[in-house]
């Protein structure tokens, strides 16, 4: 397929070793992609693990037809499941038959995204991978000592080089990850994109009022797992003057969640600490556009989509100087970067941010809603779809 190909719809497959009802951020990218893309007149097709125990079987969805594989839950994980290769890779084939795919766009290089590009490219259709994994996000869950961690680590990206070097474009959300994936994927070519993100769902409509919090209140918005770093947030929280009075929302499940509510109980923060759990889409639009600041300690965040959705509210930014999140912040103009792991830094950059006049600090969420227009979803859409059609590396310009 060439750009110069007719422009009629295409058939999509997108592989997604995770995707909703999980929780993170690779899974609401395979979600907004796959309905981004049937908004734009497309036939597509997901296919994922189910979420639970069962055969496989394919439901008719908003966004796609989603095909959900046979799986198995993981003893570490909440929610993770895996797929066997021998229970799945006749079931491709199938699959690929019976819709017949113009092009795939693999999640990652792991079970059903390896076996989707293994099948793709035996039938000579163009494949697009999409990175959205570090290995630390699977430290938390191997019961092994850091050294083995280590060793599994390498053992990754050496596979993620293998399976992705496949493909015929590669993208990743930012330069960063683009950069980490040559070091140790040896993968030549990766394109930056970004997620991409529709800003203006998160703006206050015209006849629209956000209650403001009686107290200043930061946020956090994600999964609670680990590699966050949430516990560095809360003891952040506990070290701030008293007189400033800040509170904290947290919003999210996972499992982690028992080890911080012990830790906010140890720590007297019981009446300035608040955990919301899961939550909708309505109500986290809500806690962003009433958030005075939101913060995110993540030290493995290859974009962090829940930064992007708290910029496009307007609200001023706290982030880990690690991975990508240093690409969302220009240091005292739309928020500051803080050391990872140091909640004493931390403690010290709220402090800063909550002793502003309140002028300084919405000009510092208006500069956020600003460096979001370079993440429109509709850019990230129309280049995806121009991969799709044939585009190759020199064709793009992101």
């Amino acid at each position: 397929m060439t750009k110069s190909d007719s422009q009629s719809p295409l058939t999509i497959l997108i592989a997604a070793d995770t995707y909703p009802p999980h929780v993170n951020g690779a899974a609401q990218f395979g979600y907004r992609l796959a309905k981004g893309m049937t908004a734009r007149g497309h036939n597509v097709h997901v296919l994922a693990c189910r979420p639970g125990k069962g055969a496989s079987y394919s439901e008719f969805s908003e966004e796609a037809t989603v095909h959900r594989l046979r799986s198995h839950s993981v003893p570490t994980h909440e929610y993770f499941r895996v797929t066997f290769p021998w229970e799945i890779k006749k079931e491709i084939g199938l699959l690929f038959d019976r819709i017949q795919p113009d092009v795939v766009h693999i999640q990652s290089h792991y079970m059903i995204g390896e076996h989707v590009l293994y099948e793709a490219v035996k039938r000579g259709i163009r494949v697009v991978a999409t990175n959205h994994f570090m290995p630390e996000n699977l430290n938390p869950f191997l019961p092994f000592p850091q050294w083995f961690k280590d060793i599994v680590g390498r053992i990754s990206w050496r596979d993620m080089g293998k399976v992705m070097g496949q493909a015929d474009v590669v993208t990743t959300p930012t330069p960063l990850a683009a950069k980490a994936m040559h070091q140790h994927a040896f993968l030549r070519k990766v394109l930056p994109l970004s997620n991409g993100i529709d800003a203006a769902a998160y703006e206050l409509g015209p006849d629209e009022t956000a209650e403001r919090h009686a107290s200043p209140t930061a946020l956090f918005a994600g999964r609670l797992a680990e590699e966050k770093h949430v516990d560095v947030l809360i003891d952040a929280v506990a070290k701030t003057p008293k007189d400033l009075d800040i509170h904290l929302e947290i919003v999210g499940g996972g499992e982690v969640r028992p080890a911080l509510e012990a830790q906010v109980a140890r720590l007297g923060l019981t009446d300035r600490v608040r955990f919301l759990g899961m939550a909708s889409d309505a109500d986290l639009r809500r806690a962003y556009i009433r958030a005075d600041v939101f913060c995110m300690p993540g030290t493995a965040e290859l974009q962090s989509l829940v930064t992007l959705e708290a910029m496009s509210a307007s609200t001023p930014v706290l982030l880990a100087n690690a991975m990508a999140l240093p690409h969302l912040v220009r240091d005292g103009e739309n928020g500051y970067l803080f050391t990872p792991n140091d909640s004493d830094d931390l403690a010290a950059k709220l402090a800063r941010v909550f002793s502003l006049p309140a002028h300084e600090l919405a000009a510092m969420g208006k500069t956020s809603r600003e460096m979001v227009e370079n993440h429109g979803i509709a850019r990230t859409l129309q280049t995806f779809e121009d991969i799709y059609r044939g585009a190759s590396y020199d064709d793009l310009v992101v």
